[in-house]
Order: C-alpha cells, then sequence, then structure tokens
C-alpha cells in the first residue's frame, strides 16, 4: 500500500513539473525583447542643436554672472589689503568676517549656479526624451515586444555588451524609432 501511494505520488509530481515545464516554454516563448539607443537617437535630433545653444548661451549668462560676484569680491580683498595696515584690529576683525561672508556666498552662488544649469538642461531636453519614449513604445507595439531595454547609460557606458548580427538585426529598433520621429 505504502509503494502504491509513493508511486502515484511520484506520478502526480512528475505530470505537474511537464506541466510547469510547458506553461514556462509557452511564456518564454511570448518574450521579446529590443533594444535601443536613445542617447544617439537623441543626438541625432534636428531639435538638439536648437536645445544646445539655448543651453550653451544660459551657461554663458550664468558664467558671467558669477566672473562679476568674483570680480567684485575681489576688488573687495583688494581693497581690504590696502588698508589693512591702518585700520584697527576690532576693524580688521569685522572686515575679514564680512569677506568670510561674501566668500561663502560666493561659493553658494556657485553651487547655485550649476544646480541650474542642470535643472535647466532638464528642462530643454526632457520634451525631446518625451517624444522618444513615445515612438519607442509605438515601435514595441507594432512590433509585439514585451520589452525595451536601452542599450546604453546616459554617461555613454554600455549595457548590452555583445549583440549577434542576427540580434541586431532582428532586436534593436533604434532605426525604427528613428523613422517614427520622422528623422
Amino acid at each position: 500500500m505504502l509503494k502504491r501511494l509513493l508511486s502515484i505520488s511520484l506520478i502526480c509530481l512528475f505530470a505537474v513539473s511537464i506541466t510547469g515545464i510547458s506553461t514556462a516554454n509557452a511564456q518564454q516563448d511570448d518574450l521579446t525583447i529590443g533594444y535601443v539607443d536613445p542617447q544617439l537617437i537623441l543626438n541625432k535630433m534636428p531639435q538638439m542643436k536648437a536645445v544646445q545653444q539655448r543651453l550653451q548661451n544660459f551657461v554663458e549668462k550664468k558664467r558671467n554672472e558669477l566672473a562679476n560676484k568674483q570680480q567684485d569680491f575681489q576688488q573687495q580683498v583688494s581693497e581690504y589689503q590696502q588698508k589693512e595696515s591702518v585700520i584697527s584690529e576690532s576693524a580688521k576683525r569685522k572686515e575679514e568676517e564680512r569677506l568670510g561672508k561674501l566668500n561663502a556666498e560666493l561659493q553658494q552662488f556657485q553651487q547655485s549656479i550649476q544646480q541650474q544649469v542642470q535643472q535647466k538642461q532638464q528642462e530643454l531636453v526632457s520634451p525631446l526624451l518625451d517624444q522618444i519614449d513615445t515612438a519607442i513604445s509605438t515601435v514595441a507595439a507594432n512590433r509585439g515586444l514585451t520589452y525595451v531595454i536601452n542599450k546604453t547609460t546616459s554617461q555613454g557606458d554600455r549595457i548590452v555588451l555583445y549583440t549577434s548580427a542576427d540580434a541586431e538585426s532582428k532586436y534593436n529598433i533604434t532605426e525604427e524609432v528613428m523613422e517614427e520621429l520622422d528623422m
């Protein structure tokens, strides 16, 4: 009786395993992954030249603002150095404290500019990335892809390290996305 029960259990376990394997194989057949290089697309977009020019103008404006503040600070330091030998110790301390605060404000202003530049870049590039995302979704839906992965990071590091020539022609949708964007 125990042998018979054990045999039936093994048969059931085997049947469940086969069913699980065939279900996994069916799901695997439905899984299609494509990949795209959005950085390449972004760099080739005609609107990117205008974005780069606007960003360059913004950066130049901020550089000029910083240069003016630095020049003003240097002038105040020079004036202090000229009168340093003839003023009292308490006046020196007050002036040095004031210059220290100005220097801290200057450094804070410089950090603020860096943040402003990053925000401006995001503001200008974001609509282009949205267009690329929409085109990727359209191409993926048309091709019946389950997933689309990015070929590179935003810093240009490769995520897809190797692609055979056959897989490149089947799964790289970069050109199709550019066509969807009328490029």
